[in-house]
């Protein structure tokens, strides 16, 4: 005869039952989660954007504007020499022409040292040896000349004058040329065309405000400038025009009282620098 399951074998059966329907249940639901991890993991990871706390940029107007032009001038008493001095020698033959003009060569090397000029600062600028004719239709060499030129940086300028009258004295027959220049080469590169530019911007606002307005940005600049010296020069024009378009660009200001150089024959004079911009601005 069957015996009835006990009470306490029907609830083991019961719990056995459910736990394998928890267990299908539970499969099925990470079944459904799981694509959905995946999905979210493979997205990539956005960091938020901070809002611009800047300003917006006004817009030019183009179709309202002023056109003025600047103009400023520096003066600078130049503070360096560029001194180039010639060494013409004659000789039968070349060695014998050569033998002389370096001997002259040397001894006004010499002479400009004593004076404190560095090493570093003589060389030589220009050597040509060439043959002397006869007369101008004649093929019959007489004779060898050496024209050499030697240029000599004068750190100090007021030596200027002595260094000249002592590299004559020691075998020097020609002055080629003297340069006065400023050495301030970077530092005031820039101050006559800021001066300009500001010359402008306040005329602009003048004429803005006359006219019941005011100016607002710079739609254009053109600038223009040069330089000119005020003083003596010796030699070509053309070594007098580049150092003078080096300068424009490098000079300091200095006073207006200039540098006279009492009685010695080199007067320093003054650089003179000029800007020049033309500017428009847009008005409000």
């Amino acid at each position: 005869m069957k015996q009835s399951p006990s009470f306490f074998e029907t609830i083991a059966a019961q719990a056995r039952g459910n736990s394998a329907l928890l267990a299908v249940l539970a499969f099925a639901l990470f079944s459904l989660w799981l694509p959905g991890m995946q999905a979210r993991a493979a997205q990539p990871t956005q960091t938020p954007v901070a809002a611009s706390t800047e300003a917006p940029q006004p817009v030019c107007d183009s179709s309202r504007s002023v056109q003025v032009s600047g103009t400023a001038i520096i003066n600078v008493t130049p503070d360096r020499a560029l001194i180039q001095l010639g060494v013409q020698s004659n000789g039968g033959t070349p060695q014998a022409v050569e033998a002389s003009n370096s001997a002259a060569t040397q001894a006004i090397i010499k002479a400009v040292r004593a004076l404190g000029i560095e090493a570093k600062d003589i060389a030589t600028d220009w050597y040509v040896i060439e043959p002397v004719y006869e007369n101008y239709d004649s093929l019959y060499i007489k004779g060898y000349r050496i024209n050499n030129v030697i240029a000599i940086t004068v750190r100090e300028v007021s030596k200027t004058s002595p260094v000249i009258a002592a590299a004559l004295q020691a075998g020097a027959n020609q002055v080629v040329n003297v340069d006065l220049y400023t050495s301030e080469l970077r530092k005031y590169r820039d101050q006559a065309r800021e001066l300009a530019m500001k010359a402008a911007s306040e005329k602009a606002q003048a004429l803005a405000k006359a006219a019941g307005t005011e100016t607002g940005c710079v739609l254009t600049i053109n600038e223009n400038s040069w330089s000119s010296y005020n003083g003596w020069w010796y030699g070509s024009k053309q070594n007098q025009n580049q150092w003078t378009q080096n300068v424009m660009q490098n000079v300091a200001p200095g006073s207006s009282s200039g540098s006279g150089a009492g009685d010695e024959p080199i007067s320093l004079g003054q650089i003179s620098v000029k800007a020049e911009v033309n500017a428009s601005f847009g008005l409000k």
